[in-house]
């Protein structure tokens, strides 16, 4: 096994990947891959814990996750993609968590009101929806991740993870798991097409395959500058939507275009025509390798299926050893590893 440290971070697939997930976390899990020995994970059992009433699309948004994370550059020979339902290590060592762990932490998390408000109208009123955060820290624990990536929004997540650490090891009195730290994702929030937040329910987003003519449409229709009437008007790029997609997308270059924005020279149709084309640019690996698998006809996502089952495979080994280690500090039956 690699000396690098570890990393796990995971998605749920719960629809297809956008433009925000590409800022939020493709492009860095890309660059971690540079440094640590990562772990990728297609979180499905959190996935199912939100979308339970709906589990007939999980495992197609499952595939359609690892198609753009092998489009935006997450290597499986270097990194261990795999499902989290093919390792039944999670389940396991989220029941052993959840035995110890204080209700009150788990209720003081604040995302799991704010996931209630968010999802307003849907049944979540479930054991699985509240314990959620347990699970997570099942996930990073398991492969003894010495850091995880995150946003400022799941820092309490992350700290819960280190107080179980903590309390599982003061009542078994022996160290089994490192304290995860945070490695803080430097990318600033996009805002969706409308410039509210980014989110698939408001249908305020840009998939990663999304087609050249969906886009440019989409991106005409992006509000701009509030204060610039006409043309020859002053822009003022720091709150305009469009300006801020440039910034994002093109952080080296972005500087010219705004200062044509404030000098009038660069008009508010034309930036957006320029937008959607660099966007196109941007997201024509995505289309390709979708279109690349589906010219396998219907054997399409064989290769994705087996891509899975191996990193599976890696990712038991280790989980398997991290289990036998929690169990027999419990006084449990001793985890069998060539199972």
């Amino acid at each position: 096994m690699s000396a690098r440290q570890r990393v796990l971070s995971g998605m749920r697939p719960t629809g297809q990947l956008h433009l925000g997930h590409l800022v939020g976390a493709l492009s860095n899990w890309k660059r971690l891959q540079d440094e640590y020995e990562c772990f990728f994970m297609v979180a499905d059992y959190h996935a199912l814990m939100s979308e339970y009433e709906h589990p007939e699309r999980i495992r197609q948004a499952s595939y359609d996750n690892v198609l753009d994370w092998l489009a935006g550059g997450i290597d499986p020979s270097r990194s261990v993609i795999f499902r989290q339902s093919d390792v039944p290590e999670h389940a396991e060592l989220f029941v052993l968590l959840s035995i110890v762990t204080p209700l009150g932490w788990v209720e003081r998390v604040p995302t799991y009101k704010e996931q209630l408000r968010e999802l307003e109208g849907r049944d979540l009123a479930t054991y699985g929806f509240l314990g959620y955060p347990i699970l997570q820290a099942a996930d990073i624990l398991l492969y003894k991740a010495h850091a995880v990536p995150v946003g400022e929004d799941q820092l309490p997540h992350l700290e819960l993870t280190r107080e179980i650490v903590r309390r599982l090891h003061f009542l078994v009195k022996r160290d089994i798991f490192p304290e995860p730290k945070a490695l803080l994702t430097e990318a600033p929030k996009l805002l969706g097409t409308d410039a509210r937040k980014m989110s698939k329910s408001y249908g305020n987003t840009i998939t990663l395959a999304e087609e050249p003519g969906a886009i440019r449409a989409t991106v005409q229709k992006m509000f701009t500058d509030p204060l610039r009437i006409k043309m020859t008007d002053p822009g003022h790029p720091e709150t305009c939507n469009v300006c801020h997609y440039w910034k994002m997308f093109t952080p080296e270059g972005y500087a010219p275009l705004w200062e044509e924005c404030r000098s009038a020279k660069r008009g508010c149709v034309q930036n957006k025509r320029e937008l959607g084309e660099h966007l196109i640019r941007l997201t024509e690996p995505f289309r390709e390798t979708r279109k690349r698998f589906a010219a396998k006809g219907a054997n399409a996502y064989d290769e994705v299926e087996r891509l899975l089952q191996d990193g599976a495979s890696k990712a038991r080994a280790v989980a398997q050893e991290t289990l036998r280690d929690v169990k027999e500090a419990f006084g449990l039956a001793s985890c069998n590893v060539k199972r």
